[in-house]
């Protein structure tokens, strides 16, 4: 579902040595078989239409002014907002590169909150190059959490593809951190926002969230760990009481079956891996990364730079072509709320 009369979406560039620039030319090329909603670059022109000769793409690319332009011009070519630049040098990262990604994603994001776009989509970034060039944040959702005025503890990642949508409850820490700092509270709040995001945004009324344990087994009544009965159980009673369905602490060894994706929307999962490893096992060419609870869209590809395969006609659109097509849904949703 995408509505023509809402504002464009922006697409941030990422690195632009990675494969966000081939990814982009290519989702432009793909626009009428994916139907998909009108979008512009922030940037990047010159090297766009490089990425889309290297292709051996069709993709003229047009730069504008204002995002408004962007609809009329989406059918013949591609927009690029503004004149900020860069060489095409696929699989060669510098800090010129990471300059214009990090422009880039500061502009895309700004109309997103100035509600001149109806969202971003977010190239993968290098996340060590960005920090040479002044980038603090852990990553492109704790920026634009931050620019949204929304604290990092409340802008929760969601992974999305056909079979299965994930979230880890705790994200980028250590394996062995993951014990002190999961909490309650921590679950409670997550769980919240989630359900109402899906809601919201996906369209389901009375979202269902299964919840993975943390332990083998789910703990096994304790035998192999207390943190389910201790934080996990009463963070799920407090769900619902709420009135969210939430069901678990499961063992998360059997979460992931067909059978028993079935009977949940969303997975909400411990820490990083337990959430990804299956979202990318089922989804790796169509994931999406959401991020949850903010003001504005934003969807990203569930997948980094790839720097090694960049400019040699290998990698697949799939999951920016989703990122596209759900971000142009979650603001039709919320256009129509």
């Amino acid at each position: 579902m995408t509505d023509t009369a809402l504002p464009p979406l922006a697409l941030s560039l990422g690195d632009p040595a990675g494969i966000g620039p081939e990814l982009i030319v290519q989702a432009w090329a793909d626009r009428a078989a994916e139907r998909l909603p009108a979008f512009f670059a922030t940037g990047g022109a010159g090297l766009l239409a490089q990425a889309a000769a290297v292709h051996g793409l069709t993709v003229p690319v047009t730069r504008i002014d204002h995002p408004a332009e962007a609809p009329a011009v989406f059918a013949s070519a591609l927009p690029v907002l503004g004149d900020a630049d860069a060489p095409y040098r696929p699989g060669e990262p510098n800090q010129a590169g990471a300059r214009l990604a990090l422009a880039s994603l500061t502009e895309a994001t700004r109309l997103a909150v100035d509600g001149q776009a109806s969202g971003i989509v977010t190239g993968p970034i290098a996340k060590a190059l960005l920090a040479q060039v002044g980038f603090v944040y852990p990553g492109q959702t704790e920026f634009v959490a931050a620019a949204c005025g929304v604290t990092a503890g409340d802008a929760v990642m969601m992974l999305a593809g056909p079979q299965l949508r994930t979230v880890p409850i705790t994200v980028h820490v250590a394996l062995a951190e993951v014990p002190l700092l999961l909490t309650s509270d921590m679950i409670v709040r997550r769980g919240r926002i989630a359900a109402q995001a899906l809601a919201r945004d996906f369209g389901i009324a009375a979202p269902r969230l299964a919840f993975a344990g943390l332990n083998p087994h789910a703990g096994e009544s304790g035998r192999m760990g207390s943190e389910e009965e201790r934080i996990i159980a009463p963070a799920l009673d407090a769900l619902r009481a709420e009135g969210i369905d939430a069901t678990g602490p499961h063992p998360a060894d059997a979460m992931f079956t067909a059978r028993a994706r079935a009977t949940y929307d969303l997975a909400l999962c411990m820490y990083h891996d337990q959430a990804l490893i299956p979202l990318k096992t089922l989804d790796f060419d169509a994931g999406v990364n959401v991020t949850l609870g903010l003001p504005i869209v934003r969807t990203s590809p569930d997948h980094g730079t790839a720097f090694a395969i960049a400019g040699q006609r290998v990698a697949e659109a799939g999951a920016t072509i989703a990122a596209i097509r759900m971000a142009g849904e979650m603001a039709a949703r919320r256009a129509h709320g």
